[in-house]
C-alpha cells in the first residue's frame, strides 16, 4: 500500500484532498497543528515549524508519498508575511526528510504569484518567473530548489501552480467569498470597476487535479486552474442574481490595486494533455454548489 503524508489537510484544498486519497487506496498520515476525526486517517498533531519534531514524525511513518499543501494564507497578509520565509525553511527540511526515509514521490502546492503577471496568459514553458510578491518569491524558491534537490538524488516530483479557488470552506475575506458574505447579510458589495479578466476554479477539482498529479508520473509544474476566463464583474454578477441582491453590487465603490493585472489566466495544455484532466464544475455548477454550502452554514446545516 502507497503511504502518504499530507501537510493542510485541515485547510481549504487539503481536506478535499483526502477523501480522494482515500478512494485511491492511500494509506493517509495528516500532519497539522490542528485535529479532525476523519475515518481511516492517521492524524499527527505537532509543528511543521519544529524540525525535530518533523524528522521524528516522518522517520517513524516512513511515508512513499508527500503532498505538501501547508502555507501561511491568511489573506490581506500573507504576500508579504515574514513567515514566507519560515514556511520555505521547514519545506526544505520536510523535503530532505521525505528522501532520506525512502520516499520517492512529492507533490507540492506553488501558485500562480510565481509567474510574471505582465504577461497575462501564464504557460509553465514560456512565462518568465518573476514574482512581485514576498509570498510568490519564496514559494519560487521552494520549487526551484526542490526541482534541483528531485535532480540530484533521483526523487519524482511535481508543482502544483494553483490560480483562483473558490468554493466550500473558502476565505470569507477572497473573491467571491467576500462578495457572497456581503449580499447574504443584504450589505452593499463594495467592489473596484470588477473588469479584471480571472481564471477560476472550484476547490474540489483543484484537489482532483492535485491528487491526479500525486498519483501519476507528471513531472515539474503544472498550472492547476480551468483555463477558463471570466471577468470579475461577470462573476459578481452571477453571484448577486442567484441571491437576488444585484441592487446591492457597487462597482467602482474602492479603487483596483496599481499592482492588479488587467489579465491573469493559465495556459492548461500540460495538464489537459499529459494529465487528462479536466474540472468537473462549469463556473454555474461551481457557484451553485458554494452559495448551497454557505446558505447551509448559516442555517446550521452545513459540514
Amino acid at each position: 500500500m502507497k503511504r502518504i503524508i499530507v501537510t493542510g489537510g485541515t485547510g481549504f484544498i487539503g481536506r478535499n484532498c483526502v477523501p480522494l486519497l482515500s478512494e485511491l487506496g492511500y494509506d493517509i498520515h495528516v500532519i497539522s497543528s490542528h485535529q479532525r476525526v476523519v475515518d481511516e486517517v492517521k492524524w499527527h498533531t505537532i509543528d511543521l515549524m519544529d524540525p525535530a519534531a518533523v524528522s521524528a514524525v516522518v522517520r517513524s511513518i516512513r511515508p512513499s508519498h508527500l503532498l505538501h499543501l501547508a502555507w501561511i494564507t491568511e489573506p490581506c497578509r500573507y504576500a508579504t508575511a515574514p513567515e514566507n520565509l519560515d514556511w520555505l525553511i521547514a519545506s526544505l527540511h520536510l523535503t530532505r526528510v521525505f528522501h532520506e526515509v525512502g520516499g520517492e514521490r512529492v507533490v507540492m502546492s506553488g501558485s500562480c504569484a510565481e509567474y510574471d503577471w505582465t504577461s497575462g496568459l501564464c504557460s509553465e514553458q514560456a512565462t518568465p518567473l518573476n514574482p512581485s510578491t514576498f509570498y510568490g518569491q519564496c514559494k519560487n524558491s521552494l520549487q526551484s530548489s526542490l526541482a534541483a534537490y528531485a535532480r540530484q538524488v533521483g526523487l519524482s516530483w511535481a508543482w502544483g501552480r494553483l490560480f483562483f479557488l473558490y468554493g466550500p470552506h473558502g476565505h470569507p475575506a477572497r473573491i467571491p467569498g467576500v462578495v457572497i458574505e456581503s449580499l447574504l447579510q443584504n450589505k452593499p458589495a463594495l467592489c473596484s470597476h470588477g473588469n479584471q479578466i480571472r481564471d477560476f476554479l472550484h476547490v474540489s477539482d483543484a484537489a482532483s487535479a492535485l491528487t491526479a498529479l500525486l498519483d501519476g508520473d507528471v513531472q515539474g509544474p503544472v498550472n492547476i486552474a480551468s483555463g477558463e476566463r471570466i471577468t470579475i464583474r461577470e462573476m459578481v454578477l452571477q453571484i448577486a442574481d442567484r441571491i437576488g441582491r444585484r441592487d446591492l453590487v457597487q462597482f467602482g465603490a474602492v479603487p483596483a490595486s496599481p499592482s492588479d493585472p488587467p489579465l491573469l489566466v493559465a495556459d492548461v495544455k500540460r495538464l489537459q494533455a499529459e494529465l487528462d484532466w479536466h474540472p468537473m464544475h462549469t463556473l454555474d455548477t461551481g457557484l451553485d454548489a458554494t452559495l448551497r454550502w454557505r446558505k447551509g452554514e448559516l442555517h446550521g446545516s452545513a459540514v
